[in-house]
């Protein structure tokens, strides 16, 4: 069982709903006490959203699977809703312009792709169904219900593709008041920038609240989950469930992967941090949360680890060089998670031989002290920084250097020779270690 992984001592509370309270999760919940009741007393069908924007899952997403494990090891039934619809169209929340319109055989391959990285943490009936639903008055149907504990996977394709535009407006679109869907912060924070909003991207909150309402409907689902960028999309869901179908259903929203000054986490010199070998090595994966900030270590251990909250506190109160300790554990243990164990030693290992255990090796290392306006905005291409700090001895040295793989920063190779670095690329300390070669280190430090 994959639920297994997660140890019965992670927590003394039975009730899935503590035990998410108690790590952090919970934002927002549209009935607290319902919600808490519901999951101690039945075992429910609850549902989260991830839309094919790539072929692979990040580390943003990872929460939301962490979360599902919670719930599938308290014997809830986790459904993952793979937006094969709604990614035809793009969620626009926390997007400062429109996401890019994918081919319908590209969303396909990454709904595929997304499937099997969901395998690697849930157990799923695979032998379980949603068959039928042509349009808004034709409902569909389960072949049977899940397996007791085991997961279910569904595109939501399946009823969205099919939707007659009129039957939809005058059913769905009919509901919702244009002025309330304004007022919701991710329509907000578009409509304040130039370019606007589109009416396309407006009914992407009509096609998840019909997602919520189709599954309620269909095969009982009562909790949509999501992450708290999501509270109006669900919100939606759960009044136009009320009025089509007369079931309640609830909704809870979770913080965002975000570090002590609220910024998104996950973001490399490469790009996002993606769950998949190819995409980022376990080493680099490993080396992100070994040079977390200080002040994050607390908040990663609880979340994205499955170590007792005692011994989350403990390690998270460690200070000074201790502190690097926790970051070693907190490494190792996300990295087993999505990697396995021999990756995670792995890493662990190389991690530990190029930087010489840590503080004592980091010690030793040059540091250059640079002012920070020089990393603002589009801040210094690398090339032009690595020969700034005689690394290379020529622009011409540094691309080669870049094209044969022997630069890394902050243990991740550089693969973009056009890169420039910028402040959010170094650590919270305000640190960017530049590895070239083997053994020739630099570090830079904002002044």
């Amino acid at each position: 069982m994959k639920f297994d992984l997660i140890p019965d001592s992670v927590s003394h509370f039975d009730n899935a709903y503590d035990v998410l309270k108690e790590r952090g999760f919970i934002e927002q919940s549209t009935d607290e006490d319902k919600i808490r009741e519901l999951l101690q007393n039945e075992k429910v069908k609850f549902y989260i959203g991830f839309d094919p924007t790539a072929d692979c899952l990040h580390v943003g997403h990872f929460m939301q699977v962490i979360i599902m494990m919670y719930m599938q090891k308290f014997g809830h039934t986790p459904v993952v809703l793979i937006g094969g619809g709604t990614g035809m169209v793009g969620d626009p929340s926390g997007r400062t312009d429109m996401r890019q319109i994918m081919s319908v055989e590209t969303i396909e391959h990454n709904c595929q792709q997304f499937k099997k990285l969901f395998d690697q943490f849930l157990d799923f009936d695979d032998e379980w169904e949603y068959t039928g639903n042509e349009g808004v008055y034709t409902p569909g149907k389960q072949n049977r219900e899940p397996l007791p504990g085991k997961a279910i996977a569904v595109n939501n394709a399946r009823w969205l593709r099919p939707l007659n535009y009129i039957d939809t407006l005058r059913e769905i679109g009919s509901l919702f008041n244009v002025n309330t869907m304004l007022r919701a912060e991710c329509f907000k924070q578009r409509m304040e920038r130039e370019g606007g909003l589109t009416l396309f991207e407006l009914n992407y909150m009509l096609m998840q609240s019909y997602d919520f309402m189709v599954m309620a409907r269909d095969f009982d689902v009562k909790i949509q989950f999501g992450g708290n960028d999501q509270w109006s999309n669900i919100i939606g869901g759960v009044d136009l469930t009320r009025k089509k179908t007369g079931k309640e259903v609830y909704g809870m929203t979770f913080s965002l992967l975000t570090n002590s000054e609220g910024k998104k986490m996950g973001k490399t010199a490469k790009g996002a941090l993606w769950l998949n070998a190819e995409k980022t090595s376990p080493y680099e994966f490993y080396q992100y949360w070994r040079n977390v900030g200080d002040a994050d270590v607390n908040k990663c251990l609880r979340m994205l680890t499955f170590l007792p909250m005692d011994e989350v506190e403990r390690l998270s109160a460690l200070e000074g060089a201790e502190i690097n300790k926790a970051k070693e554990i907190l490494a190792f243990e996300v990295t087993k998670l999505v990697h396995g164990e021999e990756e995670a030693a792995k890493a662990q290992e190389a991690a530990r031989a190029a930087f010489g255990q840590g503080g004592a090796g980091m010690a030793n290392i040059p540091t250059a002290k640079m002012e920070r306006s020089k990393f603002e905005g589009e801040g210094i291409g690398l090339v032009s920084l690595i020969k700034e700090l005689g690394l290379v001895p020529s622009n011409g040295e540094g691309f080669r250097t870049i094209e044969q793989g022997g630069l890394k920063l902050n243990g991740e190779k550089v693969e973009d020779k056009k890169l420039q670095v910028t402040l959010d690329l170094f650590d919270e300390e305000g640190k960017l270690l530049i590895q070239k070669g083997k053994k020739k280190f630099q570090m830079v430090e904002l002044d």
